[in-house]
């Protein structure tokens, strides 16, 4: 399956960190994320990943453009409510391609969890179906 990653700057750390724990999995799927999110979760997982440019110079519009043409089927965007910035990818966006185009997502830690464990246990081989 693909999975798009997507961490806010305040959240950088913490999808790295997921994507530590989470290896073993991932390892199994194409994943994608934007510019500086997929350097730096290649940097400390040694999983191979798409990049996009980064967020802010059209990193969100690449992936924006793989979920409306069906070619992502989960997306982990860790936002950070409190602090986005301007210059950082808008979650919104992405939350509304999701949600037209039938696409789980998970914009915290918790919900990427279970999304990720459920992955893992074939709960989402419905997507497969989905996109014959």
């Amino acid at each position: 399956m693909n999975i798009g990653l997507i961490a806010h700057d305040a959240k950088k750390k913490l999808m790295q960190n997921f994507c530590i724990a989470y290896r073993g999995i991932l390892n199994k799927h194409t994943l994608y994320a934007t510019g500086t999110t997929g350097r730096l979760i290649e940097e400390v997982t040694n999983l191979s990943i798409h990049k996009y440019l980064a967020g802010h110079l059209g990193g969100e519009q690449q992936m924006g453009a793989q979920i409306e043409h069906n070619e992502i089927d989960l997306v982990i965007f860790l936002r950070d409510p409190l602090t986005s910035k301007s210059h950082e990818p808008d979650v919104n966006n992405v939350v509304r391609l999701c949600d037209t185009h039938n696409i789980p997502l998970a914009t915290n830690l918790a919900t990427a969890e279970l999304l990720i464990k459920a992955l893992d246990r074939g709960d989402l081989d419905w997507r497969e179906i989905f996109k014959a």
